[in-house]
Order: structure tokens, then C-alpha cells, then sequence
């Protein structure tokens, strides 16, 4: 049985408070770097499609039979991680993350949820058609032996321990682990990803085998059953938990650029959660080896969300590259975002220096004016304001772009999941959150 066979009769569920956000659009004609004001222009919605209901065990035993023994009543969701074109009209490629997760409070500490252990991430090929998100076909991700990675953490210590579903039963870590997000289709028809847990940027073949799992130095991964090389700058084994890579551009040349979500946690965590500064890595396919290193900041939270004052709810969920050392990347909170333009300049290499060091006090991720300390962060200008558009979704994490003035949009819906205890009814099914995977076409009053 394909994936795509396995869709359902769509349930309209009530929406939760504060899906599409409202009113007014912007797209720069003008602008600088962070924090300057921007001349807007017009955005707005083309087209909405969802994705139907398709039974996340069926889903998954239909790629890797016996893998989910229990779905709990989720559904398939998550493929708003990333978005890549396909080739023909209409057609992308898109990639779950670990799975449905979330976290209960037990003694009074958050423990990590995962419902289904069983689930393995996947590659899944959709098509927009009218208002509907058809899956064409879908790639388990697999280790060399061809079983499934599943998306539980690797390392004791190092990543959030796992627990069942009601937080009550310790799951084992498994080393294979992903926690899937960006997606790029290379030439040869191979696939390049990047991970939120090593942070790890992963080369997978045309069926989704694993073929290399590129890590930090030093980070000492073992059991793996797929080959780990340790080909990153060290410094990233300071990514805040689960705030590994999210975002992945590929260049005209072939090239990658990695966006860390969030700043580093250097010299602690406090330090990382009121930092603006986080960093863009660029990675060579040829040479597999990073050549370069860009310190990137945020726009004030505020700026970026106005209803929030939390600096640690910035992210970098995208980037998307628009031509030779461009890219647009999206800078968000869980209810707003904002797409900035930048140029990759090599005097912004900051890759072998102090900063990748992590005893250089104060850290990057310290400095509140990094020119003032001879860094050049990336200089952006913005291109729209997500937030201001009616019919844009939360939580969008994957863009791509379709032509000169137009991009399309994904959410990631967290599978239906919530966090809390009454995340499952007494018989350990899901409330779903009612958020469904969502498309949207955003077209720009004038082109990238």
C-alpha cells in the first residue's frame, strides 16, 4: 500500500486561538541592516491548500511494516519542517521532523514526550492540487542495514531524555536518532538535511539511506549503524537542546548553508537565551568541509513579534537560497516571522577565528554590538513581514521559492500534539490540536 492511499475523509476540527495572523502587508523596497526602518510594499495569499488526515501508523507501516504498533489517533503531520521544489509544477519535496513530541511536568520538571517511538522520519513528496496537499510518495529515512533512524534523542547527558507518552516510562536513546529539518535535492538526486540534535548535517540517498552524518568535533557519537564524521567546528557542541540546525540553502555551485536556529549557549545557557547573534555555516559538497562562518542577528524580539518579550523565542527556521551568495532567511517566533535578504560576503567569514573558540570571553554570542568587536554580522534588509499578511499561518518553517515574485509557505503542525497532560484522553489518544499542515503561495508585489 503507497502512502498516498491512505488518506481519510478530512475532519473539520475547531482551529485553535490565533492561526492566521491579520491585516496589513510589507515588502522592502528599501531597507539596511537590523532594526532599520523598511519602505513596504504589497504581499498577500494566492492559494491555501491542507494536507487530509492519513493515520500515522498506516503511513509509517506502509514504508517500514511493524514499525508503529500504537498511532495513539495521531496523524501524519510535521512536514512543514522544510519545503523544496520538485521539479514539475505544483510538486515539492518536504521532510517530517523526530516525530509527535512534547513535554509533561512530573515533580515539577518537563520530561520529553515521545508518543510513538516507533515513527521514523521521512522525505515526502506532495503536490498542491485545488485546496488539497496530496502525498505522491514518501522516503523512510534508514541506516546502512536499511532499518528505520527513528527520531529518538542519541546521546545521555547531552540531549533530552525520552519518555512514553504520559511521561510515566523511560524510552532508550538510540544513537541512529534525527531530529530531521532542512531539505535540498542535489544533482545526482541524493538528499542533504540538517539535524537539530548533533547539530549534524546528514547526506541521504535517492531511496533515503543514510549515507553520511556529518558532526561537531569532539562530539564522539558511537553505535551509530551509518557513518558519522566529525567535520564541524567543535564550538557547535554549545547548541542550545533541540535548537540544533533548522535551516538549509543550497547555492547555484552546489554549495550548502546551514542556519543554526538559535544562539549558541556560550559561555551557559542564559547567556545563549538573551543573545541576538547566532551563525550561518557554509559547507562544501565537494570538499566536505565547512569553508566559511557568518555571525547573523536577530532583529529585538519585539520587532519581530510584537506581542512577545521573550528574546529566546527567536528562531532562524529557513533560508532559501535566491542566487550566487544570496538567500532569504526567516527570522520567527511561534506566532510571527519576518524574511530578511542577505549577501554572503567573504570579509564575514568569521570560521577558524576567536570565536570558535569557546574560552574567547566574551563570547559571540556576548556581544551586544559585534562590529564594535571587529565582527561583520550578515547586513539584511527586509523583504516582507510574515505577520502582517491574512491567511499566513504560525509556525511556518519551511519556504521555497517558485518564481521571481512568488514564494510558497508550509507550517509545521507538531502533529496535532500539545504539550501538557491532557495532551491524551484516559484511553491514551490524542486531542488534536485542530492545526493542519498548510500550503500557501505568497506573492510579492515585486520580485527577489
Amino acid at each position: 500500500m503507497s502512502p498516498h492511499d491512505l488518506v481519510r475523509r478530512r475532519v473539520r476540527r475547531p482551529v485553535v486561538a490565533g492561526v492566521p495572523l491579520a491585516v496589513v502587508v510589507a515588502l522592502v523596497a528599501a531597507g539596511t541592516a537590523a532594526g532599520a526602518p523598511a519602505k513596504a510594499e504589497a504581499a498577500h495569499v494566492t492559494r491555501t491548500a491542507t494536507l487530509d488526515d492519513i493515520p500515522l501508523g498506516a503511513f509509517s507501516n506502509a514504508l517500514l511494516p511493524g514499525t508503529v504498533d500504537n498511532d495513539r489517533g495521531v496523524d501524519l503531520g510535521g512536514i512543514g519542517s522544510d519545503i523544496y521544489p520538485a521539479g514539475r509544477k505544483g510538486e515539492y519535496w518536504t521532510v517530517t521532523d523526530r516525530g509527535p513530541n512534547g513535554q509533561i511536568k512530573v515533580g515539577g520538571t518537563k520530561r520529553r514526550t515521545f508518543p510513538v517511538p516507533g515513527f521514523d522520519p521521512a522525505i515526502v513528496k506532495i503536490r498542491v492540487s485545488g485546496d488539497k496537499v496530496k502525498v505522491l510518495d514518501a522516503l523512510p529515512i534508514t541506516t546502512s542495514s536499511g532499518k528505520a533512524v527513528t527520531g529518538l534523542p542519541n546521546q545521555q547527558g547531552r540531549d533530552e531524555a525520552p519518555y512514553s507518552y504520559d511521561a510515566q516510562t523511560a524510552l532508550p536513546y538510540n544513537p541512529n536518532g534525527l531530529d530531521t529539518e532542512g531539505i535540498v535535492r542535489a544533482g545526482d538526486g541524493s538528499f542533504w538535511l540538517v539535524d537539530e540534535y548533533g547539530p549534524s548535517l546528514v547526506h541521504v540517498s535517492a531511496r533515503g539511506k543514510v549515507l553520511t552524518r556529518y558532526v561537531p568535533k569532539g562530539l564522539h557519537l558511537t553505535g551509530a549503524d551509518y557513518p558519522v564524521v566529525e567535520a564541524l567546528p567543535a564550538v557547535l557542541l554549545h547548541r542550545k537542546t533541540n535548537r540544533g540546525f533548522e535551516g538549509l540553502a543550497q547555492l547555484p555551485g552546489g554549495d550548502l548553508v546551514m542556519a543554526l536556529q538559535s544562539p549558541l549557549s556560550l559561555p551557559d545557557g542564559d547567556a545563549g537565551n538573551a543573545s541576538l547573534n547566532t551563525r550561518l555555516l557554509r559547507f562544501s559538497t565537494k570538499r566536505k568541509a565547512v569553508t566559511a562562518e557568518y555571525a547573523y542577528r536577530f532583529d529585538p524580539v519585539n520587532v519581530v513579534d510584537p506581542g512577545e518579550d521573550d528574546t529566546s523565542e527567536l528562531k532562524i527556521s529557513s533560508v532559501v537560497a535566491v542566487g550566487d551568495d544570496r538567500l532569504l532567511v526567516e527570522e520567527r517566533t511561534d506566532k510571527a516571522a519576518r524574511l530578511q535578504m542577505v549577501k554572503l560576503s567573504r570579509k564575514s567569514n568569521i570560521l577558524g577565528g576567536p570565536y570558535d573558540d569557546d574560552t574567547t570571553s566574551p563570547s559571540l554570542e556576548q556581544l551586544d554590538d559585534p562590529a564594535a568587536a571587529g565582527v561583520l554580522v550578515l547586513a539584511k534588509k527586509l523583504v516582507v513581514d510574515l505577520g502582517t499578511v491574512s491567511g499566513v499561518p504560525q509556525k511556518i518553517e519551511g519556504i521555497a521559492r517558485v518564481d521571481h515574485d512568488t514564494l510558497v509557505l508550509v507550517n509545521d503542525n507538531d502533529f496535532g500534539m500539545t504539550d501538557g497532560a491532557g495532551a491524551f484522553d484516559a484511553q491514551g489518544r490524542l486531542v488534536d490540536s485542530g492545526i493542519e499542515t498548510t500550503v500557501v503561495y505568497l506573492k510579492l508585489s515585486h520580485g527577489i
